[in-house]
C-alpha cells in the first residue's frame, strides 16, 4: 500500500488518454476519426518520451504492423462497397424493399421481417453499406406504419452490430484474426454464443419497444 501513491502518480499521464479520446469527441473539437488519430499520437508521445518504453528502433515494426492491420480492414471495406455498387446497379435493394412493402404487414410483423432481412444481409454486407442503401428505402414504410424512429434506429443498429460478427463476412471476425493471429475458423467456432445472446436481446427489444423508449420518454421525448 505504501507504493500506491507513487504508482498512481506514474499512471496519471496514461489515464489522460481516455480524456483526450472522449473529451475531444464530446467537446466537438474532433470528429471520432480525428480523435482516434490524436489519441494515437498522444499514446506514442507517452510511450516514447515520457515512459521511454517504445524505442525509435521499434517504431518501424510498430508502423509496419499497424499498416498491415489497417490494410486488412480497408480491403474488406472496399470489397463491401464493390458489392454495394452491384446491388445498387441491379436495383436489388428496390426489389427487396418493394417485396416487404407488398406484404401488408403490421408494425410488429414488419419489424420481425426487417430483423430477419438485416440479419441475413449482415452475413454478406458491411453495416455502413446496409445503412446507406437499405435504410432510406425502408423509411417510407416505417413512417406509414407509425413506427417510432428512435425505436427503429436502435433495433436496426443492433442488427448491424450482430452483422459485424456473423460469418462468412463479419468485419470484426477478420479484424480479431488479424490482431490476435488466431485462425479465422477458430474465431468463428467460438463466436456463436455471442451471436445467439445478441439475437435473443434483439428479439426482446423488438417485441417490447418500451424497453428502448422508457428513458427517452422520461426525458420528455414524444
Amino acid at each position: 500500500m505504501s507504493h500506491l501513491p507513487g504508482v498512481m502518480f506514474r499512471a496519471t499521464p496514461s489515464l489522460t488518454l481516455p480524456v483526450v479520446l472522449l473529451g475531444g469527441i464530446w467537446s466537438g473539437v474532433f470528429s471520432p476519426t480525428e480523435s482516434a488519430a490524436v489519441a494515437a499520437l498522444w499514446a506514442l508521445i507517452l510511450g516514447t518520451v515520457l515512459y521511454r518504453k517504445i524505442k525509435v528502433s521499434t517504431l518501424r515494426a510498430v508502423f509496419a504492423e499497424s499498416s498491415r492491420q489497417t490494410a486488412t480492414t480497408m480491403l474488406l471495406v472496399a470489397s463491401a462497397y464493390i458489392l454495394n455498387y452491384a446491388i445498387a446497379n441491379e436495383r436489388l435493394a428496390d426489389s427487396l424493399v418493394a417485396a416487404i412493402a407488398a406484404m401488408q404487414l403490421s408494425q410488429m410483423q414488419f419489424m420481425l421481417v426487417v430483423n430477419l432481412f438485416f440479419l441475413v444481409l449482415g452475413c454478406f454486407l458491411d453495416g455502413s453499406v446496409m445503412m446507406l442503401v437499405f435504410v432510406p428505402l425502408l423509411m417510407p414504410s416505417v413512417r406509414a406504419l407509425g413506427i417510432d424512429l428512435t425505436y427503429f434506429g436502435i433495433v436496426v443498429t443492433l442488427n448491424f452490430m450482430i452483422g459485424l460478427i456473423t460469418p462468412p463476412y463479419g468485419l470484426l471476425l477478420f479484424v480479431m484474426s488479424s490482431l490476435t493471429r488466431v485462425p479465422l475458423i477458430e474465431i468463428i467456432r467460438e463466436v456463436w454464443p455471442f451471436v445467439l445472446t445478441l439475437s435473443v436481446l434483439l428479439l426482446i427489444l423488438t417485441w417490447f419497444p418500451q424497453i428502448i423508449l422508457f428513458l427517452p420518454h422520461a426525458f420528455g421525448y414524444k
